[in-house]
This record gives C-alpha cells, sequence and structure tokens, in this order.
C-alpha cells in the first residue's frame, strides 16, 4: 500500500481500457463485492460514470469530486482504490508536482469461469459467503446441460452466407477497444530459482515453467500459505509423463496439503481491517481514542505481530484468531480487543479455551463494534475483579486461583474515566501498534 499523502485538490483522469456490459456489473456485484466489499465497487462504478460521453477518457476531475459524490473521506476512497488494484480491476499511475495528477486505468473484470477457477478469489469468495451462499452463486453461473445426442448441427457457415468481393485492402488496426481483464500481482512470490533447482532437468519439459504456470504456483503458495521449500515436493509431483504441470493436480495437491496441516479447514485471509461502516469518525486524540483508531485500523494478523515484537506469530496462534474471524465470524476489530484482553489478563497467553468462552459470549451479545467490544471487557473485568475481592475478604489465608490475572490490566482501562492523558508507556505501546498502518 502507498504510503503518499493524497490530497482533495490533487486530479484525476479516468481512462477506459476495455468494453464493459451489463453481465460484467453484474458480475461485479456478485462475485468482487463479498471480496472487495461495497466501497470499493462504489467507486468502480463512480470511476466508470466520471467518462464522458464517448466512454472513453473523463475530463480532469479532483479528488474534492470524489469525495463530494460518494460521501466518503479521502482515507476511505483510498482504501477502496487499493482493493481495485488488488484485484486487477483498476491500474494507478501518478505525476507529482504542486497539485499531484493521477490517471486510473478501468479493466473489465475476469470471466465467472476464470473467477470460479482463480486460486485465491475463488477461495475468499468461498470463505467469505459460506458454503451455503457461495453454492448459490454458482449454480447461477453453471452453463445448463442439454443432451443434443439426437441432434443434427445444420448452422451455416461465413461462406455460405457471403461471398467475396474485390475491395479495398484496409490495414488491421490494434487500437480498438477490447475486452481486457487484468492480472493480479504478487510482489512477494515463490523462488523460482531454487525451485526449479531442485527438479531434475530430465523430469520436465523445457517449456514446464511457462508465465501462467508460474503465476499459479505464485498464487497457491499465496492462498495456502506455502513457502518454495514447501511447494518443490507438490510441483514435482504435478509434473505428468509429458513433462508438464498438470494444473488440476497441482490446485488439489496444495489445497490437500493445507487441510493435512489445518485439521480438515480451507483457508482464509487474517489480514482484513474493521469494516468503515463499523468505524468511529476519527480525530479523537484520547488514549482510548487512539486504542480505538489502532483497533479498527490494523489487521488482526497485524496486531498479533505487532504483540509478538514484529516476530511471525505461532501457527497455533494463527489458526485461533483465523477460527474467530471464520468460524466465529467476528469482525476484525473485535476480534483486536480479544487478543489484547486475553493477553493481557492471561500473563501474555492466548490460552484457546478461554478465547473461545469469551468469543462464545460476545457472539451471543452480538457484539459488532470495536467499542462494544472493549465496554463488555471492561465489564466482565470488573465483574471478575469484585468476585476475587469478595473471595478475599471470607478466606484472606487462602489464595484464589483463576484464569484472569486481575493485576494486570488492559490499557485502554482507567480507574479514573477522566484520566485521559497518555503516559510515556502508552504512548510507546501505541506508537509500536500504529506503525503498522499507512
Amino acid at each position: 500500500m502507498s504510503n503518499l499523502t493524497i490530497l482533495p485538490a490533487d486530479t484525476y483522469m479516468v481512462i477506459n481500457k476495455t468494453v464493459i456490459n451489463d453481465s460484467d456489473l453484474k458480475l461485479i456485484s456478485m462475485l468482487y463485492q463479498p471480496i472487495i466489499g461495497f466501497g470499493a465497487v462504489s467507486l468502480y462504478f463512480t470511476l466508470i460514470d466520471d467518462l464522458n460521453k464517448s466512454n472513453v477518457m473523463s475530463e480532469d476531475l479532483t479528488h474534492h469530486h470524489l469525495m463530494a459524490t460518494m460521501q466518503l473521506k479521502l482515507e476511505d476512497i483510498v482504501i477502496a482504490r487499493e482493493k481495485l488494484e488488488a484485484v486487477g480491476l483498476l491500474k494507478t499511475y501518478l505525476k507529482k508536482g504542486s497539485i499531484n495528477n493521477y490517471v486510473y486505468l478501468i479493466y473489465s473484470p475476469m470471466s465467472a469461469s476464470d473467477f470460479f477457477t482463480h486460486p485465491i478469489l475463488n477461495i475468499v469468495l468461498y470463505n467469505n459467503l459460506g458454503k451455503k451462499e457461495y453454492d448459490k452463486l454458482l449454480n447461477y453461473y453453471k452453463i445448463p446441460k442439454i443432451n443434443l445426442k439426437d441432434f443434427e448441427e445444420v448452422t451455416a457457415s461465413f461462406d455460405e452466407v457471403f461471398t467475396s468481393v474485390r475491395g479495398n485492402v484496409l490495414e488491421v488496426e490494434e487500437d480498438v477497444m477490447k475486452h481486457e481483464a487484468n492480472n493480479i500481482i504478487l510482489k512477494q512470490g515463490i523462488d523460482f530459482n531454487l525451485l526449479i533447482s531442485s527438479i531434475p532437468e530430465s523430469s520436465y519439459h523445457e517449456k514446464c515453467f511457462s508465465e501462467d504456470v508460474k503465476e499459479l504456483i505464485n498464487s497457491l503458495s499465496f492462498t495456502y500459505d506455502l513457502k518454495t521449500l514447501e511447494m518443490q515436493g507438490l510441483v514435482r509431483d504435478a509434473i505428468n509423463e509429458k513433462g508438464f504441470i498438470d494444473k488440476t493436480k497441482l490446485r488439489k495437491a496444495c489445497r490437500d496439503y493445507y487441510q493435512f496441516d489445518n485439521n480438515g479447514n480451507l483457508p482464509t485471509l487474517i489480514y482484513n481491517k474493521q469494516p468503515s461502516f463499523l468505524k468511529r469518525p476519527e480525530g479523537d486524540n484520547t488514549k482510548r481514542g487512539r486504542l480505538i483508531y489502532a483497533f479498527e485500523n490494523l489487521t488482526p494478523y497485524q496486531f498479533l505481530k505487532a504483540k509478538y515484537k514484529g516476530a511471525e506469530p505461532t501457527t497455533r496462534d494463527k489458526r485461533l484468531v483465523e477460527n474467530l474471524l471464520v468460524e466465529q465470524k467476528m469482525n476484525p476489530g473485535v476480534v483486536n480487543v480479544l487478543i489484547s484482553y486475553v493477553l493481557k489478563v492471561s500473563g501474555e497467553q492466548l490460552k484457546k479455551s478461554y478465547v473461545e468462552t469469551i468469543a462464545g459470549q460476545w457472539k451471543r451479545l452480538n457484539i459488532q463494534t470495536v467499542e462494544e467490544a472493549m465496554a463488555i471487557s471492561e465489564k466482565e473485568y470488573k465483574k471478575t475483579k469484585k468476585m476475587i475481592d469478595e473471595d478475599k475478604k471470607v478466606n484472606k489465608t487462602t489464595r484464589v486461583k483463576t484464569t484472569t490475572n486481575v493485576e494486570t490490566t488492559p490499557v485502554w482501562f482507567d480507574s479514573n474515566p477522566k484520566n485521559q492523558e497518555l503516559s510515556d508507556e502508552d504512548v510507546m505501546e501505541l506508537d509500536k501498534l500504529l506503525e503498522g498502518l499507512v
């Protein structure tokens, strides 16, 4: 993601690189929206509306125009734009100056057939929708099967209908607009030099590792979180007798490998932030306000990694968080609060049973926002502390054992609600969390 500051006065121009029809727009609403969200889809449609009557290029417009049209803050528009870029619907170019100039290139969505066989988008769509809704979409785009066994084709050929006539010779025009989809780009991927060198040259064809095959391997490694060394054996086993990679076999091998290593679960992405419509307005620079901003704008993966002091979280902890997002269907910001609370009151341990107990309670209470999660955890903390204090009064000689360490409180808990000043320790903790934000 870009760290460049964008201003309302910065201009942009939209250029249409494709032919977009009603079927494309429906495809975006049905298949892309569950992945990128309504805000990104709305931006895509708005940029199309910005095109002039020739449907090719817009006039110069300002980003203030986008803000007014969409009724969104500029930072939300940038997030929506980056989502469009990530799934290949948009390319962005920039010319810097006193007023920055942007060019947005619009691309078509991929076909339904390509989408449902894509190693990344198809998996994300399945996990975001669930099996029931996913199957509905799949059935919608399935071509009905008709038995033509007893029929004879009688379609007329071109030369049966038209005859050749003498005429002027025309040069082929290469700049005519056509339906053009853009590829998804992954900047970090497999080390193909290492992977290919590990496979005996006699076992694969010289054209085995074409660009589309490398793209598939990269996509599968991203989707199933497989490193180069893990992919080596899977790729080797997918090479057929002709020395080429059987793509279907490789897809299945990667999926089976992941499911075997993850108790049969399919992968999901734990890199989503709290949905924009569930965030609070920015500008609150109190301790609580800055914490809410951090919880809302960090993905659970970023938050967990920050708690690991920048190290990679353990597979166990990632699976635990993944389960909260997929199985419990909790919002990312709420998951961040839960992680923070449990780590603080459990001696920096993510105890699975304790996490799941709290998650179940929050789901029953329909906790959706960061503020709701902070409020309920604070309430539970005070309730637990009161019970322990009462037990201590009854039996002063016995140390009460509990899964909750009430001596260490989450950073947002204040004994005095009016005390909203940030201590040096608070500032350091917040800065560590916020440094991952864009």
